[in-house]
């Protein structure tokens, strides 16, 4: 027996709704952002450009049944969720809006990029230096945070207690003092009347207090307008979904801290691309914070389909990437014994599974399987290494001998046999056998002996 340390699957706090639930509200939540994009996708020319013209607003204002501004609000919302994409001055239906009746898990991410958005949802006050906006919207980790661990309402003063703090330790970190006794600043204008965004930046002492509290409600406004929280008088109380949402993120810097190519939001086949080049250590990082994002029925199903593809190295980086899985990625694996193209990928992932050495792992495939699988490999080679790569590839072959080695190739019926072996021809250095494996590429393509 051996023993697999494995990281149990995390647990959303107690009282978090279903997925299916937590789904049902983002759905309610980005219902007329759906509705305005499943319209600007069935409306040619103008009235599928972003931003929606004037014209174009009348149009799906008086279609949807919506005012100009729920219109504009929620042509705002699907761009910025992902149920559009904007290609030069033209919107298209994005993967999402694809998937929005179907799948729970692209419709929480599309939710999550309007969370992650919410102060481009709620316009800041006006007359407030972009600099203190940006402060702000550095300190909301910390007041939601703070409203997450609370489990229930949190009163306004003492999330403008820790707004305060965490911008002073924003000013602390970038080194600006703030005046002290016996220190004074430049004069500056008398403030006019005005109203209190005027009033917050020129009043002196009472400015930092006042603007903090002036920003907190903006964002405060901004959260409650995606969904993430409720407002009562004087408090504040994040929704099942907002509650869900941080503990999500909170839960993947546990997880995934680094994603250092930044394919979290990428399909399965794209992310595996843009680890191709890493080394083991930070491509496991990846794989990890890729799959934090995803439920695990999803994520398994999405890489075993990429590793049914025509793309040789992202058959094997899939198996990479499920090895990361782990256990709950067992049956699935355990289920595609029976596909030839994926068998030996599959026997060597439970052979390390049960507790193999990696090295020893090998011994699990017959003959015919290792010959197999050392042509799916030469051809991911062929595809994406390098030449050199390539001829020492010959020495990993269980054959021992080239023209071993060649008759077995030939009989394996692997469907990239030929261009593996025409590759393999023109890269080796020895001319005697280049011109042997050019011949065994010949009689492979033309069905000889």
């Amino acid at each position: 027996m051996t023993t697999r340390r494995t990281r149990p699957a995390p647990r959303p706090p107690e009282g978090t709704p279903p997925r299916a639930e937590l789904a049902r509200q983002a759905r309610a939540v980005l219902a007329d952002a759906v509705r305005i994009a499943h319209w600007a996708a069935g409306t040619p020319g103008p009235g599928a450009t972003a931003p929606l013209a004037a014209h174009a607003l009348e149009r799906a204002a008086t279609a949807l049944e919506l005012s100009p501004a729920q219109v504009r609000a929620g042509w705002d919302r699907a761009r910025l969720a992902g149920l559009v994409e904007l290609h030069g001055d033209t919107a298209r239906p994005g993967w999402r809006l694809r998937a929005w009746d179907r799948d729970d898990s692209a419709v929480l991410r599309g939710w999550v990029a309007l969370f992650d958005a919410w102060s481009l949802v709620h316009a800041a006050p006006e007359g407030i230096e972009a600099g203190a906006v940006a402060e702000a919207v550095e300190a909301v980790p910390q007041v939601l945070s703070l409203l997450q661990l609370s489990a229930g309402p949190v009163t306004v003063p003492a999330l403008l207690d820790l707004l305060g703090q965490r911008v002073a330790e924003l000013h602390e970190e970038r080194c600006e003092v703030p005046l002290g006794p016996g220190r004074t600043a430049p004069a500056a204008p008398a403030a006019p009347a005005g109203n209190a965004a005027d009033r917050a930046a020129t009043d002196g002492p009472a400015r930092s207090a006042d603007l903090n509290a002036l920003l907190l409600d903006w964002a405060l406004e901004g959260l409650a307008a995606v969904g993430a929280l409720t407002l009562g008088k004087g408090h504040a109380t994040l929704t099942p979904l907002g509650n869900w949402a941080v503990w999500v993120k909170l839960e993947q810097i546990c997880v995934a801290a680094q994603s250092p190519a930044g394919n979290i939001e990428q399909s399965a086949a794209d992310m595996l691309l843009g680890c191709a080049r890493l080394t083991p250590g930070p491509a496991r990082d990846e794989y990890r914070a890729w799959l934090a994002a995803r439920t695990v029925g999803s994520a398994v199903a999405e890489l075993l389909a990429v590793a049914r593809g025509e793309d040789a190295l992202l058959r094997g980086l899939a198996f990479e990437a499920l090895r990361v899985v782990g256990a709950p990625a067992e049956p699935e694996v355990r289920a595609v014994l029976a596909e030839p193209s994926l068998r030996p990928y599959a026997l060597l992932w439970l052979a390390e599974y049960e507790g193999n050495d990696p090295d020893d792992a090998q011994d699990v495939l017959s003959r015919e399987e290792a010959t197999w699988l050392w042509v799916d490999t030469a051809a991911a080679v062929a595809d994406h290494g390098e030449t050199g790569l390539l001829v020492r590839h010959l020495d990993s072959a269980v054959q021992g001998t080239v023209p071993a080695l060649l008759d077995e190739v030939r009989a394996v019926g692997h469907p990239r046999t030929v261009q593996v072996l025409v590759a393999l021809a023109a890269a080796h250095p020895d001319p005697a056998l280049a011109k042997a494996v050019r011949r065994a590429a010949f009689q492979v393509h033309t069905g000889g002996a």
